[in-house]
């Protein structure tokens, strides 16, 4: 009995599946192989309006209308028929009518192409009844000035359609995006510039209340100023206010509507850090179309070769107007999460995680082979880079002067040439960074050969071989002229008189004397009279100084008088003394020095001045010595457009007027320095500073109340003008050594 309820237990079981299989419905021979549709005419007839049809005839009814995309440059309407083939007995016509030039028909496997080539921009509507497919072409031509509005999509079936949602968002390139949600992608969009505005127009479309609005959408620092909406009829109408120079695109995927306004104006318009769009503009409308087939269409139009994964799947809605073709694929891969990767004329696409992953997949991979990898030992001979600083930069250090800029200075120098040292600027490894060797390599090296010793694995030791290609090159040398110039212009007029009286004997009684000369009258015999005038210092000595400041005078003029008289037993002499000099001189330095880029370097000339220490107490006297120098230090760089850089210092001393303080004598130094950072170019001469005095002087030393005796007053006063001018100049010339021997 068991085994026989087993029996009709498994019997009732596959009743039933033979029950519910039948009940399946079988697919028709048709639908397991259909039949691809055939394309048997295309012809060409006059619509109305001034519009023309292009008739496209098939054998059986076409179920969707093509896919359609439009060219800028040429000119073209692209349609693609898929499951079709091409029965026409041309491939091509030329029926050189109104706007359009001729077609051409081509099959590639079982999809067939219609190319229509256009005279110029065309607005085209597509229909379809049963097996004909009509295209609509229309003359987009206007006159000059007249706004005519781009059709950006045309309307759909549906006989109303309404606007969800309005935003308004700034992007990361600063562009002014306007977001535009839509009932359905079925609504009818038109766009044109309204005087200095973008005119937007949603046909058949209503507009809520709460989105009747005007933004105010300044503080997003975009082009836009405003955006406005407002019911206009039937339609709503998108107004955008921009400022400047500015240029626009439209887009549409699914239900969302974009609007970008872009300016061509400042940082914007460089295109720095954004992607730039070059190529060709088309023109794409897309109804729930395949992924796989929007983008074989742009590799169509492209000619490259795009693969797909096979993780690519999905439709999409999409609508551009007049937009390169790399920015189609963008906004396309944008909107279904996906990425490429270019090599070559061949575009790779997938889904961002996976392209994520297996570049995560193959680097791990390279770096696995790179742990396994066998170790090499590679012997680089160096010319110019030091075998050390070479290994600092493998190491990931950064070369720098040791000693330059503020710890290098014309003072330092003339110290160390005095003290039997010197200091130079030395090159040592700074900071640490990213190290150019693997974890198993390292470095030697060996300053007697000039040699590094690298021990990696094969492909780091070529890095490391290109990266010092790069470096190990010779150092630009440039030679710096300096020359400091030291004028002087000086002028000096003195007027002065000294007067005496005193007795005498009777023995010179009744002699009178005039004497001439550029000694004093007093305590001087006169070679040209009779009269020896009598020694003594004159009652009142007013005479002319013989240096004013800086300007020094030779021994002024003199004209004496001594009078005798006899009666009186008493001599009166009389000295006047004049002085006018007018003194001009130059001093010109041109010290001169070559060395390398960024490499300090020092010229100085000069002399050690003694001065005494008196002795104080049980100290003796000491002798010490003072610099005096010419110094010019610089140290150059040269920048890749034969700028120069320099870090200067001209130093320029001088001996002055010795003094005496406390019984000793020394002599003053006085200094002339300049210190500065200056850019110029190749060959030019920069002037580096200067320093300009004048001193002006009129002084006048009289007797009180006799001096201010008109006339006679001037025997008893003396004076004194000048003026005195000191310039400074300092101009440097720097010269790539290079183009300093081409010029000899």
């Amino acid at each position: 009995m068991k085994a026989k309820f087993l029996f009709l237990r498994l019997a009732a079981r596959h009743l039933i599946w033979l029950v519910a299989i039948s009940l399946l419905p079988m697919p028709s021979h048709a639908e397991a192989n259909p039949t691809p549709n055939a394309l048997n005419a295309v012809t060409l007839a006059q619509g109305n309006n001034d519009s023309q049809v292009i008739k496209l005839v098939f054998k059986n009814s076409v179920e969707e209308l093509p896919i359609a995309f439009t060219t800028s440059n040429p000119h073209r309407l692209v349609l693609d028929f898929p499951a079709t083939t091409s029965a026409l007995p041309r491939a091509s016509e030329n029926p050189e009518s109104g706007s359009i030039k001729n077609w051409q028909v081509v099959q590639a496997g079982e999809r067939t192409r219609v190319v229509i080539n256009l005279t110029g921009p065309t607005a085209y509507e597509l229909r379809k009844d049963r097996n004909l497919v009509l295209a609509v072409l229309r003359d987009a031509g206007t006159p000059p000035g007249t706004p005519t509005p781009a059709r950006f999509a045309e309307t759909g079936p549906a006989t109303a359609h309404g606007i969800r949602d309005i935003d308004f968002r700034r992007g990361k390139d600063g562009e002014s995006r306007i977001l535009v949600t839509l009932s359905d992608p079925g609504v009818g969009v038109d766009i044109k510039k309204q005087g200095s505005a973008i005119q937007v127009e949603f046909l058949n479309t209503s507009l809520p209340t709460p989105l009747q609005r005007r933004l105010d959408v300044t503080d997003f620092a975009t082009p836009a100023q405003t955006v406005e909406t407002f019911e206009q009829g039937k339609n709503t109408r998108l107004l955008v206010m921009p400022k400047g120079k500015w240029d626009y695109s439209a887009y549409q995927t699914g239900n969302l509507f974009t609007l970008e306004v872009r300016s061509l104006e400042g940082t914007q318009a460089d295109g720095q850090g954004k992607p730039q769009y070059t190529g060709e503009k088309l023109s794409l409308n897309f109804q729930n179309v395949e992924v796989r087939s929007v983008l074989q269409v742009i590799a169509d139009f492209t000619g490259l070769n795009i693969i797909t994964s096979d993780t690519v799947s999905g439709n999409v809605t999409l609508r551009l107007k007049d937009v390169p073709w790399d920015q189609a694929m963008d906004i396309i891969l944008r909107a279904k999460g996906l990425d490429k990767r270019a090599t070559g004329n061949v575009i790779w696409i997938a889904p961002r995680d996976e392209l994520a992953a297996k570049e995560k997949l193959e680097l791990e991979a390279r770096q696995q082979i790179a742990d396994l990898e066998d170790i090499t030992t590679e012997f680089i001979r160096l010319n110019y880079l030091r075998a050390s600083e070479a290994q600092a930069i493998i190491n990931g250090q950064s070369l720098g002067a040791a000693q330059s800029g503020e710890r290098v200075s014309c003072s330092a120098q003339a110290a160390g040439v005095g003290g039997g040292a010197t200091q130079a600027a030395t090159a040592s490894g700074t900071g640490i960074g990213q190290r150019i060797l693997s974890k198993r390599g390292v470095t030697s090296y060996d300053l007697k050969t000039n040699t590094l010793f690298v021990q990696d694995t094969p492909s780091k030791i070529r890095e490391v071989k290109e990266i010092l290609s790069s470096v190990d090159v010779p150092s630009k040398q440039v030679l710096i002229e300096a020359r400091i110039v030291l004028a002087d212009d000086s002028f000096g007029r003195t007027l002065g008189a000294r007067l005496g009286i005193q007795g005498r004997d009777s023995s010179h009684a009744g002699q009178t004397g005039i004497r001439l000369g550029l000694s004093n009258a007093y305590g001087a015999s006169a070679t040209n009279t009779t009269l020896t005038t009598p020694p003594g210092i004159p009652n009142v000595n007013l005479g002319a100084p013989s240096s004013l400041g800086t300007l020094a005078f030779a021994s002024p003029a003199t004209l004496g008088v001594t009078l005798i008289n006899a009666a009186s037993s008493a001599v009166i002499g009389l000295e006047l003394q004049a002085m006018e000099a007018d003194q001009r001189g130059k001093i010109v330095s041109n010290p001169r020095v070559i060395t390398q880029n960024q490499k300090p370097a020092v010229i100085l000339q000069g002399q050690q001045i003694p001065y005494v220490t008196p002795a104080s107490g049980t100290s003796p006297a000491t002798v010490s010595f003072k610099d005096a120098f010419l110094c010019l230090l610089v140290d150059p760089q040269v920048l890749n457009n034969d700028t120069i850089i320099l870090n200067v210092e001209v130093q320029k001393d001088a001996t002055g007027t010795a003094i005496t303080l406390g019984g000793v004598t020394s002599t003053p130094i006085d200094t002339k320095r300049v210190k500065t950072q200056v850019r110029v170019k190749n060959g030019e001469t920069a002037v580096l500073g200067g320093i300009f005095e004048q001193t002006t002087r009129d002084d006048t030393q009289k007797v009180p109340i006799l001096g201010d005796i008109p006339l006679f007053g001037h025997l008893f006063k003396s004076n004194v003008k000048g003026d005195i001018k000191t310039e400074l100049l300092i101009f440097l010339t720097p010269r790539i050594l290079d183009d300093v021997a081409a010029m000899q």
